[in-house]
């Protein structure tokens, strides 16, 4: 993808108007949330959903760290629950099977998001239909456009970055003015109702 500078991309907005607006759609997430852990899983499970597919890098940990003990603790209680889970990254083998040195998590490595093919190989790992699926991730471009793209619900979390860290990508820069019209239309947000637990 060609990432665009901030005048050029807002360019393009004016002079499509609508129809510009309409094209951003496909890089929103059904929800927002702060992180994995301040999403109400137990709504999600009332609501229908049988599963939950995660990346990994920045939505789960920092880019390139292994789990931490919330992140498994996280993991068993969403077994416990009955919640089936599916890591699906973009990453090689050995990065994720040392992310799961403490999870049992089925997984699908090098999966090419936003290329359709890798949720719906998820799917049939899961043995579930899409309506009962749902994608967590950090970035509009990969999990959130991939998810849109086979019509599967998501969720983006805020990115994980370290403390003090204030420099962000060019592409961040354009998820930053996508969310910002994201946030600014009604019919697209919420679209589970609200799955953000509230905070203690």
């Amino acid at each position: 993808m060609q990432v665009l500078n901030k005048t050029v991309f807002y360019g393009i907005m004016v002079k499509n108007g609508e129809s510009g607006r309409i094209m951003l759609k496909k890089y929103y997430p059904y929800e927002y949330a702060e992180s994995v852990f301040t999403i109400d899983y137990q709504k999600l499970l009332d609501m229908g959903y049988r599963a939950v597919i995660f990346d990994i890098d920045n939505t789960l940990v920092h880019h390139g760290d292994g789990s931490t003990p919330e992140v498994d603790a996280l993991f068993r209680q969403l077994h416990e629950m009955g919640l089936k889970t599916l890591l699906l990254s973009n990453n090689n083998e050995e990065r994720v099977q040392m992310f799961l040195e403490n999870i049992d998590s089925p997984y699908i490595h090098l999966a090419n998001k936003p290329d359709p093919a890798g949720y719906l190989k998820a799917l049939e790992i899961l043995e579930v239909e899409k309506s009962q699926a749902i994608m967590v991730g950090d970035q509009v471009f990969t999990d959130i456009l991939g998810a849109n793209r086979c019509g599967m619900a998501s969720i983006l979390v805020k990115f994980i970055r370290l403390p003090g860290k204030i420099k962000i990508g060019k592409r961040r820069r354009v998820e930053k003015i996508i969310l910002k019209f994201y946030f600014g239309s009604k019919s697209s947000r919420n679209r589970l109702g609200g799955i953000c637990l509230k905070e203690r």
